[in-house]
């Protein structure tokens, strides 16, 4: 047990898959795994423990937000031995071959300051995604026909953003899509050398402004459930 993760000892599987919102996590728990038992609701922050064709996984919310996540997967990791952690979530797409509903893999995530940026200093470091996770979860995709696209995504660390020249070099630069925790997933992966990767639907489009409707978004995010499942234990 720690201050913000209610679980016992053992309750924690080696691979947790980390979507941010906690009943997405329950959702996806009840969708996905057999004999799912909630292991922790501190805060409102849902995880679950079951099994995935016979592997032990947990499913536990991040909340919103590189500090958040933060949080959560460095008591994952110190306190309770997680060896795997894979964001599955939302973002927006930032380039036009990239479609609402289509899945990106963050290879890399920029970001413009993280919870880890005190201990950098004047370092940019470049957090990426654990290359074995990436290869599996790309063929994953394209064995399930999903239209899948790996490279860099940003981690803002706002949502309301209000800097449209800093959007316009992100979409020049290539960066696929826009989310808000990866980049400090991949900081603390490099830090306790662990695997992570973030594997993300695409829900809304920032050039062409459609958004995936919140009754679809559920069915719409099974098959990144699928691959990140199927890549951790790949």
């Amino acid at each position: 047990m720690t201050i913000h993760i209610g679980a016992a000892p053992g309750d924690i599987a080696e691979t947790v898959l980390m979507p941010g919102d906690p009943l997405r996590a329950e959702w996806a728990a009840k969708t996905f795994l057999d004999n799912a038992q909630c292991v922790n609701r501190v805060r409102g922050m849902l995880g679950f423990t079951g099994t995935w064709k016979g592997h032990p996984v947990t499913i536990h919310g991040s909340g919103m937000g590189m500090p958040s996540l933060s949080i959560y997967a460095n008591e994952l990791i110190r306190d309770y031995g997680v060896k795997t952690l894979i964001r599955i979530g939302s973002c927006g797409a930032m380039q036009e071959h990239v479609a609402i509903r289509d899945v990106i893999l963050a290879m890399t995530a920029s970001s413009l300051s993280t919870p880890s940026r005190g201990i950098f200093r004047e370092l940019n470091f470049a957090p990426c995604a654990n290359y074995g996770l990436l290869r599996a979860a790309a063929d994953a995709a394209q064995a399930r026909g999903v239209s899948v696209h790996v490279g860099g995504i940003y981690s803002s660390d706002v949502f309301y953003d209000e800097r449209p020249d800093l959007n316009e070099m992100m979409i020049r630069h290539g960066i696929l899509g826009v989310e808000m925790e990866a980049a400090e997933l991949y900081n603390l992966a490099a830090r306790y050398g662990v695997r992570a990767l973030a594997v993300l639907t695409v829900s809304d489009h920032l050039l062409t402004h459609e958004a995936l409707p919140s009754a679809d978004r559920e069915s719409s995010f099974g098959d990144m459930v699928e691959i990140a499942l199927t890549a951790a234990f790949a």
